[in-house]
């Protein structure tokens, strides 16, 4: 049992309403990712209500809703922050990680990290654009005019970035685990051209693809389906090893590229984005003392779309 925080000077104290759940959470759990602070609240997708605000902190009052993503902290004074790149700061700390998660009733936050949101958003509906929606976001923009999108793992992220596409008039392609007809049907069900199994091959070549799926051996399979020019971004924080392919699959300008993190300016653009295109999240609630059944369900694919706990 942990004792309930106090925020900082500069933080916001939280009641929590909704925390998603993310495959970031499973990779921390595992060991996957080093030197988490401990001991550790999992969860950085975090929906909730402001009750009580530090001595020097002035954006928000208490009543206030907010939204608390992956960045919890940057320096701001490195080339990275100063160059409009706080997600590449070697001092940075990450909710969830190195810094309290939403797996709680109860959590603090530097305010300057927090995402203003409207009183009349659905929590629950709102904690996926938290993480998914705008690591995915970061994704789909580092492929640039893509007409034709791979979206690799129709999970949490795959499914929000899928709306995106569409609506910025992009066609989807969606490669799902083998014999996945219920990921395959939400992906047609949210305009995808075509679905099938990372076992298939799309049936025209792709401009750019997406890989949320954290799997190593998708990478060659991804840059043998984009065309000459065209970009595969991986778009998880971890991966399994990527075997090793013939430089033909990168030749012909092929880009392949990660995303590291998020920005500030990426929430504030995918938040704005999300309500102008009525982007939906297809949710599955928890109980908070299911944290752990959710991260199991997580884990084997027992559901589609995000899982999201409700204190």
């Amino acid at each position: 049992m942990l004792p309930d925080p106090t925020p900082g000077p500069a933080q916001i104290h939280v009641r929590v309403l909704a925390c998603g759940v993310c495959r970031t959470d499973l990779h921390i759990l595992d060991g996957e990712l080093a030197d988490p602070a401990l001991p550790l609240v999992l969860g950085h997708q975090v929906v909730g209500e402001v009750t009580a605000v530090g001595t020097e902190a002035r954006r928000f009052i208490v009543g206030d809703r907010v939204g608390l993503a992956w960045l919890g902290r940057t320096c701001g004074l490195c080339r990275y922050c100063l160059s409009g790149r706080e997600n590449l700061c070697p001092d940075a700390r990450f909710t969830g990680y190195t810094l309290p998660g939403g797996f709680a009733e109860e959590t603090v936050a530097d305010e300057a990290f927090a995402f203003r949101l409207a009183a009349d958003l659905d929590p629950v509906a709102t904690a996926p654009l938290l993480c998914a929606g705008l690591i995915g976001y970061r994704s789909l923009v580092l492929c640039g005019d893509a007409e034709r999108l791979g979206i690799y793992g129709f999970g949490a992220a795959g499914h929000i970035v899928a709306q995106i596409a569409r609506h910025r008039g992009q066609r989807v392609f969606a490669v799902t685990r083998p014999g996945d007809a219920a990921a395959q049907a939400l992906a047609r069900e949210l305009g995808a051209v075509w679905a099938g199994g990372s076992d298939e091959a799309p049936p025209e070549i792709l401009d750019a693809a997406i890989l949320f799926a954290p799997a190593g051996e998708l990478v060659p399979r991804a840059l043998a389906q984009v065309g000459p020019g065209g970009s595969v971004v991986c778009g998880g924080i971890h991966m399994t090893d990527i075997p090793s392919f013939p430089y033909s699959l990168l030749w012909g300008e092929r880009v392949l590229r990660s995303v590291a993190n998020l920005t500030r300016q990426d929430g504030r653009e995918l938040l704005e984005l999300a309500a102008r295109a009525a982007i939906r999240t297809e949710v599955h609630p928890y109980p908070l003392a299911d944290a752990n059944r959710a991260l199991e369900d997580l884990r084997r694919g027992r559901f589609t779309g995000a899982a999201v706990l409700t204190p």
